[in-house]
């Protein structure tokens, strides 16, 4: 994905967190580090290999970081990076905009 050429930032940016979970995801971490089930939880309508595939996704994209513990049972942890952070402002932002026209549209 790094060779592929945009023709404007938005296309950029919806390429990283486009798609039905991407975002959603997102913003479920935005409030602190879960674990695999607890956004199962959050998310009951995705499947576990949907989220498997978008958490790898955004995590090789650097928009989020995988924490394994060595515990028994292991335990894994998602949260946002540094660079994931830097969309909290977009996130609350079409959080609004949904808030907003959810009714209307």
């Amino acid at each position: 994905m790094a060779d592929k050429k945009y023709s404007c930032p938005v296309e950029f940016t919806l390429d990283r967190i486009g798609g039905k979970w991407k975002s959603v995801i997102l913003w479920w971490l935005k409030g602190g580090s879960k674990r695999f089930g607890e956004l199962m939880q959050l998310m009951p309508d995705i499947s576990q290999k949907v989220l498997t595939s978008q958490l790898r996704e955004l995590e090789a994209d650097g928009l989020i970081e995988r924490q394994v513990f060595a515990e028994s049972p292991p335990r894994v942890e998602y949260s946002l990076s540094a660079h994931g952070k830097t969309l909290s402002p977009i996130m609350e932002l079409m959080c609004e905009w949904g808030k907003a026209n959810a009714k209307t549209l």
